[in-house]
């Protein structure tokens, strides 16, 4: 039984955002630190995981589509993001951070204090890269958490921070802590004894700088003033994802 877990998901090598994440005094206190997808895939890549890796074992890694398709970029094969900094972010990566990349599991279990079992994964517990969104239907949660038991479900994968209920079962999004949808700062969790939702503030024009003079992407002027300065709002993600999220089968 862990008493305390800090989820931190979709990082995206958002080194700044991460750092002021990993400072807040309950995460440095946290039993358990799971990092529910899509590390890397961002202006900092390499030294994103190196920091990661750095909290040894008390962090406990999940594979997302994102941390997928870096690899099989890295290997010469093609890729659905759409961003171009991830075939940029596959090339800066060292043959050992893509190992540890394509050797992460899907999903994870762990007994948490006052919630029980709580199932931890990127998109869903069958698939990295598939939608559902707050207000995707109870029978479309069924589906996607279909031969699951656990009372309480986590995933990240689309950006936006929520906590609901679906048949009984709670579901968490703990939102992005490097490219967040809908507001800006820096999304996360606290899992134990209940559900908290949390949000780190960091300087945004600092962290723009940092980028710009550390980050060897050509476009990152443009991908800070998007990502950082400017983040899409839940309206327009909505829109996009919504129809992604009606599908009846994992994609």
């Amino acid at each position: 039984m862990v008493s305390s877990v800090a989820v931190l998901s979709d990082v995206h090598g958002m080194l700044p955002a991460l750092e002021a994440v990993l400072a807040e005094p309950d995460v440095a206190a946290a039993e358990v630190v799971v990092l529910c997808g899509d590390h890397a895939a961002g202006p900092l890549p390499r030294r994103t995981l190196d920091r990661l890796a750095g909290l040894g074992d008390r962090a406990k890694w999940l594979r997302g589509n994102a941390d997928r398709e870096l690899v099989t970029l890295a290997a010469g094969g093609g890729t659905t993001i759409a961003d171009p900094i991830a075939p940029w972010a596959a090339g800066d990566l060292r043959p050992d951070q893509l190992a540890l990349l394509a050797g992460l599991p899907l999903s994870l279990t762990i007994e948490v204090t006052g919630l029980g079992e709580v199932l931890f994964c990127h998109a869903t517990p069958r698939d990295d890269e598939e939608v559902v969104l707050v207000d995707s239907p109870p029978a479309r949660w069924a589906e996607v958490l279909a031969g699951s038991t656990a009372e309480t479900v986590v995933c990240g994968h689309t950006h936006m921070p929520f906590v609901r209920l679906a048949d009984r079962r709670r579901i968490v999004n703990p939102g992005s802590v490097g490219m967040p949808y809908g507001t800006t700062g820096a999304h996360w969790a606290l899992l134990g004894p209940g559900v908290q939702l949390r949000r780190t503030e960091y300087d945004a024009e600092a962290a723009c700088r940092e980028l710009e003079n550390t980050s060897g992407y050509p476009g990152i002027s443009v991908w800070a003033d998007e990502f950082v300065r400017n983040p899409a709002s839940d309206v327009e993600v909505l829109r996009v994802f919504s129809p992604l999220a009606r599908g009846t089968s994992a994609t």
